[in-house]
């Protein structure tokens, strides 16, 4: 809280380190142009504010303050005469949008000198011309490596993306490729069997054979049963010495589509119930390419289904038919992320997903967070060198949800820890991180979404905490971006 307003004396601030330099005029115009005021104990700024002003501390204690998960830990304390923070940026082309960077509050009565920003902007412009250059260039050119990292950031995610998309992709289209042409092949032999068939009432065989398929297909409709490598090993056995006691011939090809098709000797029984003995290698033969014909379109139709599905988890991934801004499950976007980065996850690591479905909606920025989920998950299996359990788990905590990325990998040093989110970097080796994924993740999930990013780690159980708030925030103004 602020209190008296003295005036200004010009010895008490060459006094003061930050002005010792100063010549008479140039003190002269900064007590003309400032003012010394004294605050009482209490908040005299907060972080996230404009920053109006810029202090100079004379007499006190000022402790300063940053947010951090929201709330308020404490950075510094000094009594330091000259200790000075608020508007420290005023010298840029656009002082109005600059925030303070912490809080500072005071615990007794404290003086300061305070100046404006447009004040501190224009004496530092008029008296420093070179050095504000040198600044402005400094904090720009910083700003443009930034983003100019996070462009390559970007970038390298998505060519990782389309990768693992064009990998995921091709496995099924192959699969679908092979299968179309087999089943050609297995049209043509069903028609030659058809042709073969005979017997005395060659009409009365076909409807019955036609029935049979009919069967057979409706039974395969929902896909093969699910059979061990040992029953089936067992069912085909069976079904060959059935086919070789009643002289069909070559009964060892059609016993192994018979056999994963879920068929057994009854069903041959039923065959050769209704078929002329001399007509039986031919009915075998015609119903095995009509099975082998519904194998393969099963095959086709769940390539076709895994491809729809990527291409579903790609759009949900970059979320392109969305919009920027709305209440999202975040089970559907964790899912989204995990498909995208399967071939990147490798067969080594096992994923487990522990999920509480009854969670709500989180108000936010989709493709973002996805972005978040990224870079946890690639994180996690870097550490783990390709090998080991990955857990994603959901949870309430109070008005938040909760997402855990836990990995069994070696776990972050203790000395590395308060480091993990400065940016540019990183323990990875030289071309293999950039040092910005914890740092897009903190801008995205503290910034942009005015959630928390925590992080537990020892050897063989390294755990980050995302906490995002349920309850709809404003969206962030354009210049709040993290990105």
């Amino acid at each position: 809280m602020s209190g008296a307003v003295t005036a200004c004396d010009e010895k008490e601030l060459r006094s003061l380190f930050l002005f010792e330099k100063l010549n008479d005029e140039q003190l002269a115009r900064l007590c003309r142009e400032g003012r010394v005021e004294t605050f009482e104990p209490g908040w005299i700024c907060r972080e996230g504010d404009p920053a109006t002003c810029f202090y100079v501390l004379l007499e006190g204690t000022l402790v300063f303050y940053r947010r951090v998960d929201g709330v308020e830990v404490e950075v510094t304390r000094t009594d330091h005469r000259g200790a000075y923070f608020g508007a420290l940026q005023a010298y840029t082309d656009e002082p109005e949008r600059a925030c303070y960077s912490g809080s500072v509050q005071v615990a007794g009565p404290a003086r300061f000198f305070l100046l404006s920003a447009r004040s501190l902007s224009s004496i530092m412009k008029d008296w420093f011309p070179m050095a504000v250059h040198l600044l402005e260039g400094l904090l720009h050119g910083n700003r443009h490596i930034q983003e100019t990292v996070r462009e390559r950031e970007r970038l390298l995610g998505l060519g990782a993306l389309s990768a693992g998309l064009t990998h995921e992709i091709n496995n099924p289209a192959t699969a679908a490729a092979r299968a179309s042409a087999t089943l050609r092949e297995r049209l043509a032999g069903m028609g030659q069997a058809l042709g073969s068939l005979g017997g005395p009432d060659p009409r009365a065989t076909l409807r019955t054979l036609a029935e049979i398929r009919q069967r057979t297909s409706r039974k395969l409709a929902g896909g093969p049963p699910a059979l061990g490598p040992l029953e089936v090993s067992d069912r085909e056995d069976a079904l060959i010495d059935w086919l070789e006691e009643h002289g069909v011939e070559d009964g060892w090809r059609a016993a192994s589509a018979f056999a994963q098709a879920g068929l057994d000797t009854a069903w041959l029984d039923e065959l050769a119930g209704v078929v002329d003995t001399h007509c039986l290698t031919d009915a075998v033969t015609w119903l095995n390419h009509t099975v082998d014909a519904e194998l393969l379109a099963g095959e086709i139709e769940e390539a076709a289904t895994r491809i729809s599905r990527l291409v579903d988890a790609a759009k949900q991934y970059t979320r392109l038919d969305r919009a920027p801004y709305e209440v999202t499950d975040v089970h559907a976007l964790l899912d989204s992320t995990l498909l995208m980065l399967s071939a990147k996850i490798g067969a080594s690591v096992k994923v487990v997903k522990e999920y509480d479905r009854t969670l709500p909606g989180v108000p936010g920025y989709p493709g973002e967070l996805n972005q978040v989920w990224t870079n946890l998950i690639d994180n996690a299996v870097s550490a783990m060198s390709g090998k080991g359990t990955l857990t994603v788990r959901t949870a309430r905590d109070m008005d938040h949800v909760l997402v855990e990325f836990r990995d069994t990998g070696p776990g972050i040093p203790a000395d590395v820890l308060p480091r993990i989110y400065e940016p540019f970097f990183t323990t990875k080796p030289v071309g293999e991180g950039t040092g910005l994924g914890l740092d897009i993740a903190w801008r995205i999930v503290v910034g942009r979404h005015r959630g928390s990013l925590r992080v537990h780690s020892v050897p063989g159980d390294t755990r980050f905490h995302v906490r995002l708030p349920a309850a709809p925030h404003p969206a962030p103004a354009p210049e709040e971006d993290p990105l």
